[in-house]
């Protein structure tokens, strides 16, 4: 075997491929040296024959062959467990713990000549339960989840469903109360009134937990802990004592407090580290409020609210004891050493379970429980917005968004060390968007690793992300499957395809799904491998079609009819331009103004692809019946600027809403007629990115009559689309 055959075979092995068809259907072949590093990175020696060595060898080591979980399907009635026995025996004990509780046990004699297979207790109901298994004195346990192959689907969104749902970016809410980003309050605002127009439901970003003591890393999608929610979104002002409480009172008497709460308010873009600066000292004065009325001097709980708040910390077990235990060590070393990343901070505090940090936690302990009272407080309000939401129509509820990753810097990655792969982020290989490919930064989960670690991982990231929802928007989905991974030092497309358990986790989607009666959407945009939006169909997750990207091969746009049903259809997304937007042409200014454009050829390449569209569009609105043909010169004139008005938004968002899909989302700029997006990808700091405001309030947009007017026409095309 050559060298390079030696490398491919390894590498196929722990699941990493060595070609792969990109966005443009050519195959691509990958380097020996980014194999050899992304080997590395799975902690794997570079020589490929010590390393085949080695995972034999961790295979070996397992007792009976067992992994931590066994995926189980549901389905089947007696389903088989194959074993591998110790040498010269004959029979195993078996004994089976069900979640509810209940046990059954046996025994089974192997029979000579023949491979070991265990057959499983009968009609295993769904759910995580314990099998432990015992010969020749070795004893071993491992989980068998049994799985169904479908994920939760409401009526909703069943067969022939044509529902519809607003979605909005939280943060930029505006409103006469909040103190210069949207809140929880807010949130239950909005829900309210889409509940009240009869939208089954309501988008949101990731609430993912950001770095509390560096309040200027803002970006949803590159969060510390996808298990935690952002505090920056409890509204301070609704979290019990804050009427009442004198310290609070003098904080916000101050000329300091009123200075910076009057810049956060008042600032054109979300200025997060005022919003911050008033909340943290606010916050602070409420907890010591709380601990003084609800805990005794010994930290137990004297009322039903300390009880509550105790329950919540029991609950949230290791998880939410390591997050906060990091979030008081990442303030004390940004603060008092400059230290952003935990990977700079002495060794004994990189390790979570180290004596150093046990030791500090206890000296820190109000911190850290200060931390916990935070993450309490979130949990409470955003559950009271998905209530007032429900309480007045919004049938489905909160369409929440789960990130593919985490931040290598924060708390989920110091938490699991042994989860993360170093020496490589995830991303995206060249494509039509970026031809250089795309390097996300964010920490790539090792597959072999979460096998081992029964997908628990996993599973709390579903469990946190469906709470309080209805919907679970998963970003990435492809991941499920596949993730492209870039050794660190290399450049974007220089990275390669790492396999993932993909049946194993989509069948702990559904699990959850069906636990939680939380619908799935999955993001597919982007390279998709083939037959994958099949296998998600069968899966019962939602597609996510959106609308300037569903084309036939000529570039026309996809008419309404030729949607998939089982599909959420939105306008646009966070990453791409508004409806006006893209009228107007504002991201391609934007990339213009910003020298995003390889060359002046790729600049004018999108500007007259881009006049290409405006006619295809037009020419789709004609042929639906929500345009004239003789107006068409009112929004286009050759030699003239094109010209955007309400309504040829409501044209746009009708074509939409005549489309087969069963859920159609309609985001809350293109209501309000708004020109910027949230996010202009291969930008940081260059492009306002997750920093923009709404230009009108959440009181306005409430008690004024454009959100009724667009959820009518909106509720008419859907009703013709269902051929009511």
């Amino acid at each position: 075997m050559s060298n390079r055959a030696a490398i491919v075979h390894l590498a196929r092995l722990i699941g990493v491929e060595a070609h792969y068809t990109d966005a443009f259907g050519e195959t691509r072949e990958v380097s020996d040296e980014t194999l050899l590093a992304l080997i590395g990175a799975f902690d794997l020696p570079s020589d490929p024959v010590r390393a085949r060595r080695e995972l034999e060898e961790q295979q070996l080591a397992t007792p009976f062959g067992l992994c931590a979980a066994h995926l189980i399907h549901a389905e089947e009635k007696r389903p088989d467990l194959a074993l591998r026995l110790p040498a010269g025996c004959r029979e195993i004990q078996w004994k089976c713990r069900l979640e509810n509780g209940e046990e059954s046990s046996g025994g089974v004699v192997r029979r000579k000549g023949e491979p070991f297979a265990m057959r499983l207790p009968p009609d295993l109901p769904l759910g995580y339960h314990e099998l432990e298994l015992d010969a020749a004195g070795v004893t071993a346990r491992t989980n068998l989840i049994a799985a169904p192959d479908r994920c939760y689907l409401p009526a909703e969104l069943g067969p022939g469903a044509r529902s519809w749902g607003l979605s909005c970016q939280l943060y930029g809410l505006r409103s006469e109360r909040n103190w210069g980003m949207g809140d929880f309050t807010d949130l239950a605002a909005l829900a309210r009134a889409v509940g009240s127009c009869r939208a089954a439901a309501l988008g949101i970003n990731p609430l993912h937990a950001l770095f509390a003591a560096e309040p200027l890393h803002v970006s949803p999608y590159s969060p510390s802990s996808r298990t935690q929610l952002d505090y920056l979104y409890i509204d301070v002002t609704a979290v019990p004592g804050f009427a009442e409480d004198e310290i609070v009172r003098a904080l916000m008497r101050g000329e300091w407090f009123k200075a910076t709460h009057w810049a956060a308010r008042s600032a054109e873009l979300i200025d997060y580290g005022a919003v911050a600066a008033c909340k943290r000292p606010v916050l602070e004065a409420l907890f010591r409020r709380f601990q003084s009325r609800e805990l005794s001097a010994d930290g137990t709980a004297k009322t039903a609210v300390g009880q509550a708040f105790r329950v919540f910390q029991r609950i949230g077990g290791q998880s939410l004891a390591d997050f906060a235990v990091f979030e008081s060590l990442h303030e004390y070393y940004l603060h008092e050493k400059r230290q952003f990343s935990w990977q700079n901070w002495p060794a004994p505090m990189r390790n979570p379970r180290s004596a150093e940090v046990a030791a500090f936690a206890v000296e820190h302990r109000d911190r850290v429980e200060f931390f916990q009272f935070l993450q309490w407080e979130a949990d409470r309000q955003l559950a009271a917005a998905a209530a007032a939401g429900r309480e007045t129509g919004t049938s489905i509820g909160l369409y929440r968004d789960l990130a593919v990753g985490a931040d290598p810097n924060g708390a989920e990655a110091w938490a699991d060390q042994e989860l993360v792969a170093p020496g490589a982020s995830i991303g995206a290989p060249p494509d039509a968007l970026s031809r250089g490919g795309q390097n996300w930064g964010l920490a790539p989960v090792n597959p072999l690793v979460l096998r081992r670690q029964g997908f628990a991982p996993f599973i709390a990231s579903l469990r946190a992300n469906m709470r309080h929802a209805g919907i679970l928007r998963i970003d990435h989905v492809m991941s499920l499957s596949r993730l492209y991974w870039i050794p660190t030092g290399m450049e974007a497309r220089a990275g390669a395809y790492v396999n993932y358990p993909f049946e194993d986790l989509l069948r702990l989607v559904a699990l959850e799904s069906q636990r939680h009666a939380c619908a799935v959407v999955g993001e597919d945009l982007g390279t998709v491998p083939e037959g994958f939006r099949d296998t998600m169909r069968s899966a019962n997750v939602l597609s996510y079609r959106i609308f300037v990207f569903e084309r036939r091969q000529d570039g026309e746009f996809l008419p309404p009819t030729e949607y998939p049903a089982l599909a959420a259809a939105s306008a646009a997304t966070h990453d791409i331009a508004t409806l006006k937007g893209f009228w107007l042409g504002g991201d391609i200014a934007w990339r213009r103004r910003l020298g995003l454009y390889p060359d002046v050829h790729a600049q004018e390449a999108e500007a007259a692809e881009r006049r290409r569209d405006r006619y295809f569009l037009l020419e789709a609105l004609v042929r639906e019946g929500l345009l004239t043909e003789a107006r068409i010169g009112e929004f286009l004139t050759e030699g003239r600027e094109p010209v955007y008005s309400t309504e040829l938004g409501d044209a746009i968002l009708a074509y939409l809403a005549r489309s087969r899909a069963r859920l159609m989302l309609v985001q809350l700029e293109d209501v309000l007629a708004e020109v910027e997006q949230a996010n202009l990808p291969g930008t940081t700091d260059a492009h306002p990115n997750w920093c923009r405001q709404l230009s009108r309030g959440v009181e306005e947009i409430v008690e004024g009559g454009e959100l009724h007017r667009v959820a009518g026409l909106i509720r008419r095309a859907r009703l013709r689309s269902a051929g009511g």
